[in-house]
């Protein structure tokens, strides 16, 4: 389970317990095995690399999971504060919409990520069924969300699917609607990612409440309003209006004239 207390769906998905499960037992079995020939040993050494390789994918199953909730973490989204959206699904869904103004509504978003049902009405019996259109990563991303939700029975997800179950839908209608809801959940959240990004972008303001006034200036030695520390001699000394150390005006230097013979 993340920081963040939400549980993330890739980290207990089936496949992975079923494979982390394996892996003792079957170097149990290898320890234990005491092969009889050149086939039994082949077998047998065979079995040990298959086993290596395993525990190589999952080491670096691993490390590419920690260095995507790092980066997930450091963009601050709100999209993992849905529950059951953890690192995984949230990259997935940052990296496949990219811009959520290409969105006018969650509508659109539900169409692009296949959630929203298409009618297939006939006669005067309207008929929804399930959109097998649209981005099916971002599909399969919302249904491990929603499959997630509904294994947590204190969450308001279950409470929902169990609600559309007592309505009378069967599991897959009561699970279209749970992953439409979610997708008007994620939509919502990225909207919010916008606006407070566009917020930032339009004031740009350091801690000290004025334009410019973060690292970069410090780093800088001077604030970007001020003038530069050292002057222009030049320019003061031939400036007519430069003062003296005395508060009196000081005439400008003559100049020398080029003076043109009369023909």
């Amino acid at each position: 389970m993340p920081a963040g207390g939400t549980p993330c769906s890739a980290t207990w998905s089936p496949a992975a317990l079923r494979r982390r499960s394996l892996q003792p037992r079957a170097a149990r079995i290898l320890e234990q095995a005491a092969p009889s020939g050149a086939v039994a040993q082949a077998r047998a050494e065979l079995a040990a690399d298959f086993l290596a390789d395993l525990r190589r994918l999952d080491a670096q199953l691993r490390d590419t999971r920690k260095k995507l909730a790092a980066a997930v973490k450091a963009s601050g989204t709100t999209v993992t504060g849905v529950f059951g959206v953890g690192p995984v699904i949230a990259g997935t869904v940052i990296g496949d919409v990219r811009h959520v103004s290409r969105f006018p509504s969650r509508d659109h978003f539900a169409a692009c990520n296949g959630t929203a049902p298409v009618e297939v009405s006939s006669g005067g019996r309207k008929i929804y069924r399930l959109s097998l259109r649209g981005n099916r990563r971002l599909n399969h991303a919302i249904h491990m969300a929603a499959i997630t939700q509904i294994r947590y029975r204190h969450s308001d997800g279950r409470a929902y699917y169990e609600k559309k179950i007592a309505e009378g839908k069967t599991h897959k209608e009561a699970l279209r609607s749970l992953k439409r809801r979610i997708s008007d959940a994620i939509y919502a959240a990225l909207l919010a990612d916008a606006r407070q990004e566009a917020a930032a972008a339009a004031c740009p303001e350091g801690p000290g409440g004025q334009p410019g006034n973060h690292s970069v200036s410090r780093a800088a030695g001077s604030h970007p309003a001020t003038p530069a520390l050292r002057t222009s001699h030049s320019r003061a000394r031939n400036h007519p209006t430069a003062r003296s150390p005395r508060g009196r005006a000081t005439p400008a230097a003559p100049t020398a004239k080029k003076t043109r013979t009369a023909t």
